[in-house]
């Protein structure tokens, strides 16, 4: 195999595989947000105009993404020289990691304040969102030594991009499941109990595919340092469809909150049936404090005693006052009723 045919299936064949694949994520991502606008219509302002600025930032990515198949593989169909030279002189394929970061990063936002919601500890938070934020700003670096053509620099800002961007995720999927583990021992009623063990089991199902993708990225980003540098060019596949598996994942974490409500409105007992749905029995040491003005999406849960004191015990999809609804108050928020020692 001559070496213009290597770099044709090594550069060209992710670009390809990794297009195609995006365009597919991009189609159930679109059924999504369709699912949300219809199910959800009762959502804050800021909530919907989120999952907007998802869909339009998706939409412009995979838009590069098609335009770059179509100029390599139509305007310059067969010429690997061009392909070559086109990824240091243009700017869609020259950004298009620093794109793919930016979409990261917006998803890895909202996740934060899923975090923020379940916790309220901002030393725990501020810490895991740096490490997404130092991985955005090691792209911006990235990119420019792409400009540039500085090889060896690139391997390295790529390396602490991803492995950032790997470690963050890994954290926040830990630190999230830890709070929730901690709620569900509070918790008396089985009703309540596989209620947030199905947040649990919700906060691994969105967390492991990005971070899955960003390790297979991390490690094919590196093979240009090995003797078999051309699978280095590999990476180009994982991270073309990187953006659309984490907007998958926030918009699964979204519209999760139906199939929920589904399961739990046949188990309602006791004398909270009302608008805000269930009452179940809970017993939570120590003082209370109260979050009333949180929106709640999957599944605050709140514990109100006798005195009508409220607490949250867990907001992981709460949205800070107004992003991991109101409509959400009506459909989905659980209350739980702690009875006062007497």
């Amino acid at each position: 195999m001559s070496s213009q045919d290597s770099l044709v299936r090594f550069f060209l064949g992710p670009w390809l595989i990794g297009g195609c694949l995006e365009l597919i994520l991009l189609g159930v991502l679109c059924c999504q947000f369709v699912n949300y606008y219809n199910w959800y219509r009762d959502d804050t302002r800021l909530l919907k105009a989120t999952v907007l600025v998802l869909c339009i930032l998706n939409l412009l990515k995979s838009a590069e993404c098609f335009a770059s198949l179509w100029v390599f593989f139509i305007i310059h169909y067969g010429d690997i020289n061009t392909a070559l030279e086109m990824s240091i002189t243009t700017w869609w394929d020259t950004g298009n990691p620093l794109i793919v970061a930016i979409l990261n990063f917006y998803v890895q936002s909202y996740f934060c304040t899923r975090l923020w919601s379940v916790c309220r500890k901002g030393w725990i938070v501020a810490p895991i969102f740096c490490i997404f934020l130092f991985a955005l700003l090691a792209m911006c670096v990235c990119t420019y030594y792409i400009k540039i053509l500085a090889n060896e620099q690139i391997t390295n800002w790529f390396a602490a991009h991803l492995g950032s961007v790997f470690a963050g995720d890994t954290l926040l999927t830990t630190v999230m499941a830890y709070h929730l583990i901690q709620n569900k021992k509070v918790a008396i009623s089985p009703r309540t109990s596989d209620l947030v063990e199905s947040l649990i089991r919700l906060t691994f199902q969105t967390a492991a595919p990005a971070a899955v993708i960003a390790l297979c990225n991390l490690v094919f980003s590196q093979m240009n340092r090995t003797s078999r540098p051309l699978l280095g060019y590999v990476e180009i596949a994982f991270n073309q469809i990187l953006p659309k598996v984490y907007a998958i994942s926030m918009m699964y974490t979204l519209n999760q909150r139906r199939a929920l409500r589904l399961k739990m409105s046949g188990s309602r007992s006791g004398s909270g049936t009302g608008s805000d749905g269930p009452s179940f029995a809970v017993r939570r040491p120590g003082p209370t404090r109260s979050n009333k003005d949180d929106d709640i999406e999957l599944g605050r849960i709140e514990v109100q005693t006798e005195t009508t004191r409220r607490v949250d015990v867990t907001g992981m999809f709460a949205a800070p006052a107004s992003t991991h609804s109101t409509h959400s108050m009506e459909d989905a928020k659980l209350g739980l009723t702690q009875e006062q020692p007497s």
